[in-house]
């Protein structure tokens, strides 16, 4: 849960830029990466980098803890009850563990991104309460806070695999291949041998780096579809297939499939990057090892 807080909480207003172009809000949507990260300031004050943030942390400490934890557990029933060890283990628990995290955290982040979309003075949900109880109430009760459910859940499975499965791997090849180099004995257990703190965070913007290129094109169209009733065309992004058709059509593969994916490479590598440094270090200080 921690891993998970400081990870996002260091690219906290690099996740609202992205929110604000990929679904083009029309006061920002002339604007690129670093022109919009000077004019929310300049527009709504410093704070209003970090609007959703709060939705967020209540999101994302159940959401790491889960994630983390039932990777862990997953990696065991994988390999105790399948028999399947190696590198394809992690890939397998990695995306099982980025779909449970998912399901279970899916409204936070649903009444995150509404927040994270809203300009100042033209306010729709007064906080997180609100937010809670208007989408509820208009959007046809539980149902109406899953909208965009089934891109997150196929868009995770690869995003979580790859990102577990290659931090997992360059951690175990380069502590077989260079211990001296890359590793140092871990704090709570001599025996055991961690990565060096700078090449924890290499190995982690690697991981997110590689995972966040395969799984893009499946985070806009969950951003649209979360969005629904906030954008003038939502009725023609009802389900998965419609609005990758209707982005591509509009947009194209660049500028609408991919729209803010050099915004996404600054805030996920070093988001993925804490994250994974985070969670090796409260191990040790949890004496985990």
């Amino acid at each position: 849960g921690i891993a998970g807080c400081c990870a996002k909480t260091t690219t906290a207003p690099l996740d609202r830029v992205k929110i604000l172009l990929q679904a083009h809000n029309h006061h920002y949507k002339h604007l690129g990466v670093f022109s919009t990260l000077c004019a929310v300031p300049k527009k709504e004050g410093y704070l209003g980098l970090y609007k959703g943030n709060g939705a967020m942390m209540i999101r994302i400490f159940p959401y790491g803890a889960i994630q983390f934890m039932a990777f862990d557990q997953y990696k065991k029933v994988i390999k105790k009850q399948l028999g399947i060890s190696g590198h394809v283990h992690r890939l397998m628990a990695g995306s099982m563990a980025g779909i449970t995290a998912v399901i279970c955290t899916y409204p936070l982040d649903m009444v995150r991104v509404r927040l994270a979309f809203q300009v100042k003075g033209e306010h729709k949900y007064m906080g997180i309460i609100h937010a809670f109880k208007m989408i509820y109430t208009k959007e046809g009760g539980f149902s109406g806070f899953y909208r965009g459910l089934m891109p997150t859940v196929v868009g995770m499975a690869p995003y979580a695999g790859f990102s577990f499965f290659t931090f997992g791997t360059l951690k175990s090849i380069g502590l077989a291949q260079a211990p001296t180099l890359l590793g140092r004995p871990s704090l709570d257990n001599p025996d055991v041998l961690v990565l060096k703190t700078h090449v924890n965070l290499l190995c982690g913007g690697i991981a997110g780096a590689i995972a966040q290129t395969i799984s893009y094109p499946l985070d806009v169209t969950r951003r649209r579809m979360q969005l629904g009733a906030v954008l003038p065309d939502s009725e023609k992004c009802l389900t998965m297939v419609q609005t990758l058709k209707y982005v591509y059509r509009q947009h194209g593969i660049r500028r609408g499939l991919y729209r803010g994916l050099s915004l996404n490479y600054i805030r996920c590598i070093p988001s993925q990057a804490v994250a994974f440094t985070t969670y090796e270090l409260m191990k040790q200080f949890l004496h985990l090892n």
